[in-house]
């Protein structure tokens, strides 16, 4: 019964000697070849928070002296700090999608989020991006080199991005802009999530 209950669990948050034995038997290592250790697991614990601290992956210390990562996040770590194919930044937009597809499958909602469907000069995609106009334009070049040049076109004399424009380069130029969307939806659909009755951020007294 214990073992049981152990194991149901860990099915929703593991401690940090559990995630770091987890990551040691799938032969995970750092990027430079070597075995995890428990600094190298705690620096990326610490990276998962700054970088998502909406995500409420780790528990508060109350009761416990000691921390406990959600299953969500131990996936993170899995799927996006540890592995070694892709840069950080695709790793982490590519995670949330997909988080976002089993939210949706899960909850049964369809997706019919549209997050650029206005057209923008350039002083409108510096205020969107929070970015310097030089770099802006950087962006833009890089979308017409990409074959897109129809998503630029003047108007009055200025130059205006398609609303198909702006989603290109949110997507393929400023990408941490993309995930920050990603995550607010992904974090709207978590709290749908608990409301209809599913465990997310509870750590049952180990806080």
């Amino acid at each position: 019964m214990w073992r049981s209950s152990e194991q149901a669990l860990d099915s929703i948050f593991l401690s940090y000697n559990k995630i770091l034995n987890r990551l040691h038997n799938l032969g995970l290592t750092t990027k430079h070849g070597k075995e995890i250790s428990h600094v190298d697991l705690r620096k990326a614990i610490e990276v998962m928070l700054k970088k998502h601290p909406t995500c409420r992956w780790r528990s508060k210390k109350v009761r416990s002296r000691k921390y406990f990562v959600l299953i969500e996040g131990y996936y993170w770590l899995l799927n996006v700090y540890f592995q070694k194919e892709k840069s950080l930044i695709d790793a982490d937009v590519d995670f949330f999608e997909d988080r976002i597809r089993q939210y949706e499958e899960l909850l049964k909602v369809q997706h019919n989020e549209n997050w650029w469907n206005e057209d923008m000069d350039i002083k409108q995609l510096c205020e969107y991006f929070y970015r310097k106009d030089i770099t802006v334009r950087k962006a833009i070049k890089k979308m017409c080199d990409s074959g897109f040049e129809q998503y630029k076109f003047l108007v009055d004399g200025q130059v205006v991005i398609s609303s198909k424009g702006v989603e290109w380069i949110c997507k393929n130029f400023f990408k941490q802009k993309y995930l920050k969307l990603l995550e607010k939806h992904k974090m709207e659909l978590t709290e749908e999530y608990i409301k209809q009755g599913y465990i997310y951020d509870e750590f049952f007294e180990k806080n």
